[in-house]
């Protein structure tokens, strides 16, 4: 019994727009051992796909769900972790606990997938150096609120003419807003964007191809020494995670400390998981891999996770830097062991003036040279005239 909307949609390749922020349909469905499955969504919803779902998929209203689920027999798996409990109180059937056997497939993006994150977190970022660019030019005038921000964003965004909806409601905190993690604006909340003040932005875009999720902590003016000084921890951390090499079977839980290192360097330390899953044109959180304290999944070449540490000073400021990152195969070493390292989806400039050269060591330096590199080598021929220019200046070597 598949209970999740997104592993339905995976399952048999669907999308709808159900629920907000996320392309699924809500829907169950059984999957039967033979490979039959009996999808129940709303009524006529699914008349347009019938072609492509096939005989072998058949359709109930999704109001005859209960009592289907009372008719089973045998023995039927459901995942504990997400089936509500209405559906184990209705079940009269032999019920066997396990996962969802869509998680872990699901998770490990084919080929195909990983091109189309790539193609989209190109797209995506496009809209961000423009984003980026206009906001180094109307920020520093004073003129601009938190809402104005996340607006304008999502106008670039949406005139990629592929951009099917934010894949989340964007966090955009200034100043004292930014140390709350899942900061959402209002028209009650709503704060100017100050100069000397850092600006958090977190945001995502649904695209057909992919799915994206990207965090950048700005200086609006002049930053102090305390800014760069806790902005270059957070980055050094990011990069740590970046250069990652670890043996076949590693979790998150291992890695999880790479990101936090050089903060707890200087009793430094953020209350929130380093990175989590992404889907393929799906929820912009996806287990069950991750990085994290808790994250036992072994990461397996084509998962995609988050790459976000962070520092929050609460009444004051809160940065993040987060890029979306891919597990691949790196050759094996001495002991012939099967090795996975990472390599980096989402090429968008960092804000150099935030970084205190005097903190970091060569190989961040040269890290840093080179993921600006490649972003001006990715993006520089989508973009020209002013927006060109700005991008070509925030990638100068440091």
């Amino acid at each position: 019994m598949i209970t999740l909307p997104d592993s339905i949609a995976w399952l048999l390749n669907i999308r709808g727009a159900d629920i907000e922020r996320n392309p699924v349909p809500q829907a169950f469905a059984f999957l039967h051992k033979s490979g039959a499955v009996d999808l129940f969504a709303g009524a006529t919803k699914a008349d347009a796909i019938a072609d492509h779902l096939g005989t072998d998929v058949t359709v109930n209203d999704i109001a005859e769900f209960t009592a289907a689920v009372a008719r089973l027999t045998g023995t039927v798996q459901i995942d504990p972790k997400s089936a509500p409990q209405a559906v184990g109180n209705a079940l009269t059937a032999t019920v066997a606990h396990a996962p969802d056997p869509c998680l872990l497939p699901k998770a490990i993006k084919t080929e195909v997938e990983i091109a189309g994150a790539r193609a989209a977190a190109q797209r995506d970022g496009v809209a961000m150096v423009r984003f980026l660019a206009w906001l180094d030019e109307q920020a520093p005038k004073g003129q601009l609120t938190e809402i104005d921000v996340v607006k304008k964003l999502e106008t670039f965004r949406r005139e990629t003419n592929a951009l099917r909806d934010i894949s989340f409601e964007t966090i955009c905190g200034a100043g004292a807003h930014g140390a709350i993690v899942h900061y959402r604006v209002t028209e009650d909340t709503n704060a100017p964007v100050k100069t000397g003040e850092l600006l958090l932005v977190d945001s995502g875009g649904q695209y057909v191809d992919g799915t994206t999720d990207i965090t950048r902590t700005i200086i609006v003016g002049e930053p102090t020494d305390e800014h760069r000084m806790c902005y270059t921890r957070v980055l050094q951390g990011m990069i740590a995670l970046s250069r990652a090499q670890f043996p076949k079977g590693v979790g998150g839980q291992h890695l999880d400390a790479l990101a936090r290192f050089p903060l707890w360097s200087a009793g430094m330390d953020y209350d929130h998981g380093t990175g989590h899953g992404i889907g393929s044109y799906l929820s912009v959180h996806e287990g069950p891999q991750g990085i994290s304290r808790r994250s036992t999944v072994p990461l397996e070449v084509g998962m995609i996770v988050s790459n976000e540490p962070g520092y929050y000073r609460d009444g004051a400021f809160g940065i993040r830097i987060e890029n979306l990152i891919t597990v691949v195969p790196v050759p094996k070493g001495i002991d012939d062991r099967d090795m996975l390292a990472f390599e980096t989806l989402t090429l968008v400039p960092l804000d150099r003036r935030l970084i205190d050269l005097s903190l970091i060591c060569r190989t961040e330096q040269d890290w840093i040279d080179q993921y600006h590199r490649d972003t001006v080598s990715l993006l520089g021929s989508h973009v020209d005239g002013v927006t060109a220019d700005w991008l070509v200046s925030a990638c100068a070597p440091l």
